[in-house]
């Protein structure tokens, strides 16, 4: 219950403040104009990440004053880092949205803030092997840490390409991670930040998604994305990375990693879009910032799939990734990879399918 009181807190503020936030970005100002390089064919106001932020301080502090999750403010400073990292990544997107920062700027405020973080104690303390638990000193550590952060923020940012696309897809994963962490979480479950800040994402994400989804009436801009990919980085690593786990013998590695890997699975479009638009602008001699039309949401676009088929199409694969995930924890694994491959064939169908209509069509004329 008290989950459900800090998300629906969460939902609450995002829906309501949504709205208002919009009607103050117009005022100022704060639209992204169409061009060759994005989809959106008027005018939108941006800044969208003002709501979301609005909703995660008002949820943590009801969390804080509730005193359900007391332990979780006084056994660490993880969630009080994760609120001034946020405020620096939200600071950071929203001057970005108003107007474009150079590259290395908005690098070196993603380090920033990622080094808050882990200052407050968001760090990867474990590497898990087949063998061992390694136990990872904080000069690693760090490393490791504020590569992974700014990698999400990198990979949230670069899949915001259409209406409602980035936030389903935060929320999908959020959700998939609260049910591990929850269930992984021992009596002491209220002292885990981790299900605390998922539960947080997903009340946002579904919030705002009420009015980004198409036709979107707000972006979320860099401001919530760089915002939702901090956060969702600093949950995985506050629930995976902290967590040891002794694996007992190399034939149970993969799936005695398989539940760790749920949030990376739910995003595994979001990283390898980002991978393949860092190798494709690498190729082409451009900054890895630099927008293009090539993503994997533009390409099933060009596929035949309408704007909101597109979005619906990547969060029907993230949901069965997630799904998976989960699946392979909780339930029977026999049935498992029974189900899998048959949902997966139906997915990639529904995926082609324009395009197999369209070559079919031609074939008959």
């Amino acid at each position: 219950m008290p989950y459900v009181v800090v998300g629906s807190v969460a939902f609450i503020v995002t829906f309501l403040t949504t709205p208002l936030v919009r009607w103050l970005v117009v005022r100022l100002g704060a639209i992204d104009k169409p061009n060759d390089r994005k989809v959106h064919a008027m005018p939108t106001p941006t800044l969208g990440g003002l709501a979301m932020f609005l909703g995660i301080l008002a949820a943590g502090a009801v969390a804080f004053f509730s005193g359900d999750f007391e332990r979780v403010f006084e056994q660490s400073s993880e969630a009080w880092g994760i609120a001034a990292g946020g405020l620096v990544i939200f600071i950071l997107g929203a001057v970005d949205d108003i107007r474009d920062l150079p590259a290395p700027v908005k690098l070196a405020g993603q380090v920033f803030a990622a080094g808050i973080l882990f200052l407050s104690g968001v760090k990867m303390q474990f590497i898990i092997t087949p063998d061992q638990t390694i136990f990872l000193g904080d000069d690693v550590s760090v490393l490791i840490t504020v590569l992974w952060l700014v990698a999400m923020m990198n990979a949230i940012n670069l899949v915001d390409g259409l209406d409602g696309l980035a936030a389903g897809i935060v929320s999908i994963a959020s959700a998939s991670f609260f049910v591990y962490s929850y269930n992984q979480a021992d009596e002491f479950i209220l002292t885990n930040t981790a299900p605390l800040v998922a539960i947080m994402l997903v009340g946002v994400t579904l919030g705002f998604l009420r009015y980004n989804f198409f036709p979107a009436k707000i972006f979320m801009g860099d401001s919530g994305a760089m915002l939702l990919g901090l956060v969702l980085g600093a949950t995985t690593v506050i629930g995976v990375g902290k967590a040891g786990v002794s694996i007992p013998s190399t034939s149970d590695v993969f799936l005695a990693y398989f539940p760790l890997l749920i949030p990376l699975m739910v995003l595994a479009l979001p990283f390898v879009d980002a991978l393949l638009a860092i190798i494709r602008r690498a190729r082409g001699r451009r900054s890895v910032f630099h927008a293009d039309k090539e993503h994997l949401h533009h390409r099933l676009m060009d596929l035949g799939h309408g704007h909101r088929q597109a979005v619906i199409v990547m969060y029907v694969w993230s949901a069965l990734a997630g799904g998976a995930g989960l699946a392979f924890t909780y339930l029977d694994s026999a049935d498992v990879v029974f189900a899998l491959p048959i949902a997966v064939t139906a997915l990639v169908l529904y995926t082609l399918f324009p395009a197999i209509t369209k070559a079919i069509q031609s074939r008959l004329q």
